[in-house]
């Protein structure tokens, strides 16, 4: 059953310097290209006649490699987000993309919902490849590590979070919750 975790005391036995990359893949890199670039606004590198390069004002960067076969749809959980201003601009991105679904292979859509404390949308791409817009405080999930908002080691909490699995720390009643448990010494370190 998912809980609190503690934080391990062991050293890694990788020294990686950071998150980097993850790895897409398409069906056909020009119409993955066209996609990423007139639908996502991603900026576009192609590093070789199989592959692009894509990101989105971040330095972790996706190679999309050309495999030219159609893959099982990636289970939606796995789905790659990005952010938008505000819950206005959800709406508004899920009303354009129900309009050119057809002409950039868009396979599903789903209704905008508020869930987890965000405002979002999930979408299934021309590669099977899921996408979440949503809207998310300045900052959007790096945010949680600035306020050191972590879970980790806090069993205290668990009063709060109790045996509910899907309580998400950008809910508002949760970071009431939280910030209301810390003692004065925590509230100092953030």
């Amino acid at each position: 059953m998912p809980g609190i975790t503690d934080r391990s005391t062991r050293e890694p036995l990788l020294k990686t310097l950071r998150l980097g990359h993850g790895t897409l893949e398409c069906v056909d890199l020009n119409q993955t290209r066209r996609f990423y670039e007139e639908v996502l606004g991603l900026e576009v590198l192609q590093p070789s006649p199989v592959s692009l390069m894509v990101r989105k004002d971040t330095n972790h960067v996706y190679a999309v490699v050309e495999t030219g076969k159609v893959n099982k749809e990636m289970n939606m959980l796995n789905h790659n987000g990005l952010d938008v201003a505000s819950p206005e601009a959800v709406d508004e991105a899920y009303e354009l993309l129900q309009k050119v679904k057809d002409e950039y292979g868009i396979k599903k859509i789903q209704k905008p919902r508020h869930s987890h404390g965000d405002h979002a949308f999930y979408f299934c791409d021309l590669d099977g490849n899921w996408w979440e817009i949503v809207a998310v405080e300045p900052g959007g999930y790096a945010k949680d590590y600035e306020e050191r908002l972590d879970l980790t080691g806090r069993h205290d909490l668990d009063e709060v979070t109790g045996s509910v699995t899907h309580i998400h720390t950008h809910a508002p009643e949760f970071r009431a919750k939280y910030f209301k448990s810390q003692s004065p010494a925590d509230n100092d370190k953030r």
